[in-house]
């Protein structure tokens, strides 16, 4: 099933070109037949927008069953843009343009030609009028970064888009020039280059509920024009350098967040790639799977390098690598045995005995494990029997016999603390 809603938007952006190559690309996908007859309704007196990418709309065009199909959409509630941006999250960064040697006639035409009615905007009041007040747009309000600054792009807020406190007070009283205003677009008349905005919150689209109009304070203004002010600043940041920086980017979770933000599933389909679209992949060949394949490959590197460590004596250096090995992958078993015997030559028998027995949890068959953790019990239980903890020392010698029936030292350790106990 195609997402009718999302197909209109982006015909509505793209115009009858795209519509036209749809129907060379998709003409037998019964989906897009069923919506041909409506969509063409809603692209009538419909102007040619000037493409910018004859190949974009030709990718949407081939992969528009994929693109548009409602199976992307996760069942989970989207998560809302608010004006409260946060780098924990995801990578936010200053416009991209701070970074290249773009003309400002481009920027500014490429403003008029991307700004539509519903975005946020933030500028400075310049001057106040009868009829309103006109403000120097500084930067776009939300997460669209643009470096309009240097523009000097005036916007009219009519008196009638300027919210009353009361019935008896001037709206424009609680203004004055210089304030920083956050306002939403009512209206943009592209030819002229004009625009008027509005401090109406019913103006709002849905998905910017709860962005504050009026005046903000420097604090309120967005992440990434703070962050463009800190780059244009030095001459020696890079794009690449501000990115590695940002907490965001470090994120684990910064898929999840952004697929959330866009109401897209992750798994189901899984890519735009048409030989990935099988849902019947077997469990072994899931990031999950191989990744920790992959960790158990690393940490087995380095129990290799600590063992050989340990062999020379530097027994400081194996510990660092088994620790290592354990980060990677938490229940690796050779990790384990080898740090247990690191702990038994120290005399933490205590320690080498938790982690031989956590071993043997993960792999009930290792012979060594099962063998370092009886000797180790019996040496522990020789220490309390020197500590005179007698019944704790029996304890230690019952579960090595236990482990392993046919351990003599444990058995002859067991019947001589018994007599000396009937004694």
């Amino acid at each position: 099933m195609m997402d009718r809603d999302l197909l209109h938007q982006s015909l509505g952006y793209h115009g009858p070109n795209l519509l036209s190559l749809l129907r060379c690309e998709q003409y037998e996908n019964p989906d897009f037949q069923n919506l041909a007859e409506e969509t063409a309704r809603v692209l009538q007196n419909r102007k040619e927008r000037r493409c910018e990418s004859f190949e974009l709309q030709h990718f949407i065009a081939r992969k528009a069953d994929l693109l548009f199909s409602s199976s992307w959409k996760t069942n989970l509630p989207p998560v809302h843009e608010t004006t409260e941006e946060t780098e924990d999250y995801y990578a936010i960064m200053p416009p991209v343009e701070l970074f290249m040697d773009v003309p400002d006639k481009i920027r500014r035409e490429l403003f008029f030609r991307d700004t539509e009615r519903g975005d946020i905007v933030v500028g400075r009041i310049t001057s106040i009028r009868e009829f309103g007040f006109f403000m120097t747009l500084i930067c776009l309000g939300g997460s669209l970064g643009r470096d309009i600054e240097h523009l000097e792009i005036s916007v009219l807020c009519p008196l009638r888009d300027v919210p009353s406190h009361s019935s008896h007070d001037d709206p424009l009283s609680y203004y004055q020039v210089g304030d920083l205003i956050q306002a939403v677009i009512k209206d943009i008349d592209r030819y002229h280059e004009k625009i008027t905005v509005s401090l109406q919150t019913s103006i709002l689209p849905s998905h910017f509920y709860s962005v504050k109009l009026g005046v903000i304070c420097s604090e309120d203004l967005p992440a990434h024009y703070r962050k463009g002010i800190l780059v244009a600043s030095s001459t020696a940041e890079t794009y690449n350098k501000v990115l590695q920086h940002t907490l965001g980017f470090s994120n684990p979770s910064t898929v999840e967040f952004l697929l959330g933000k866009l109401i897209v599933s992750e798994v189901d389909p899984p890519s735009l790639m048409r030989g990935l679209q099988s849902k019947h992949f077997l469990g072994e060949d899931y990031a999950t799977v191989i990744r920790k394949k992959q960790s158990a490959s690393w940490a087995l590197k380095c129990v290799k390098s600590g063992v050989d460590h340990f062999k020379a004596g530097r027994h400081v250096e194996a510990m660092n690598e088994y620790n290592k090995a354990l980060e990677m992958d938490t229940n690796n078993v050779e990790a384990l045995v080898a740090r247990g015997a690191l702990f038994a030559t120290k005399g933490s028998l205590n320690k080498a005995i938790d982690d031989f027995e956590m071993a043997l949890e993960n792999c009930a068959t290792h012979r060594n494990a099962r063998k370092y953790l009886c000797q180790t019990l019996v040496e522990r239980g020789r220490q309390l029997e020197e500590e005179e903890k007698l019944l704790n020392a029996e304890s230690c010698y019952k579960k090595a016999f236990s482990l392993d029936e046919t351990f003599q030292e444990a058995d002859d350790a067991l019947q001589k603390l018994r007599k000396h106990i009937q004694s």
